[in-house]
């Protein structure tokens, strides 16, 4: 059997819960905030890397401020939908269909993004490193790499095992949370109910603390890592709604 993201059939019958029109506007808000944080904002030449970009709810607001994106997914589905996207924006994006533990593109990008908790899929600590190496390769000078994920904090915080929504179409999502490995790891279970069927998507992750991914980034060879709590820079305190990592290639 291969691993849980590799079924293209959950990424289209969970596509309307992980990429509703809610989130799209807010991938517009974010972008802003995004190049801001990376120190980036008043440059207009960047080379990007959207890491697991996804059907492009960052990808092509970043185009549509002339910079030059790259956007990297494994899935052709959602690829096909942010290329769709990309089109009726009238913005051109280059579309990779490559894992992330594969993709490697030495110097060729100014700033490289992995947003909404895309890391930690894989079942091993050297996978995750091995991608951050790639992303480390694959920055110019003075290159950024912006992390955005749920952090181990927030979510020993907030934990619940178990929680339901009923969405606007008027299906329900069930949600459930496992914390096994020592804190490592979260088992996650969502089942979809819509039209009186249920559909289940199983999805382990890596959860990582603000020092354990700051270590990581450190590891795999940059040079400086700053963690904030939120897009508009808080820091990364009890307060904190996201883990947000912004690592230079030099200091």
């Amino acid at each position: 059997m291969g691993e849980w993201f590799e079924d293209e059939s959950l990424w289209r019958d969970f596509y309307q819960v992980m990429f509703s029109e809610d989130r799209f506007r807010l991938g517009e808000e974010q972008v802003p905030r995004i190049l801001n944080l990376a120190g980036m904002s008043e440059r207009h030449d960047l080379a990007v890397l959207d890491l697991c970009c996804g059907p492009g709810r960052h990808a092509i607001p970043l185009a549509k401020r002339g910079l030059r994106v790259t956007g990297v997914d494994r899935t052709r589905f959602l690829l096909d939908r942010a290329r769709e996207g990309a089109r009726l924006a009238d913005v051109t994006i280059e579309f990779v269909e490559a894992d992330m533990r594969e993709f490697r593109r030495p110097r060729a990008f100014d700033l490289a993004l992995s947003l909404l908790t895309s890391f930690g899929y894989f079942a091993t600590d050297e996978e995750d490193s091995h991608v951050l190496r790639n992303v480390q390769a694959s920055l110019g000078p003075q290159g950024v790499f912006l992390m955005d994920m749920v952090g181990k904090e927030w979510l020993a915080r907030h934990f619940q095992d178990t929680r339901s929504r009923t969405l606007p179409d008027g299906s329900l999502l069930v949600e459930r949370c496992d914390v096994v490995d020592d804190w490592t790891r979260v088992e996650n279970e969502w089942i979809l109910v819509r039209d009186g069927r249920a559909r289940t998507l199983r999805f382990p992750l890596s959860v990582y603390s603000g020092q354990e991914l700051r270590d990581r980034l450190l590891e795999a060879g940059f040079a400086q890592v700053t963690l904030y709590g939120d897009f508009d820079g808080a820091p990364y305190d009890r307060e904190a709604s996201r883990l947000i990592a912004v690592a230079r290639s030099e200091a």
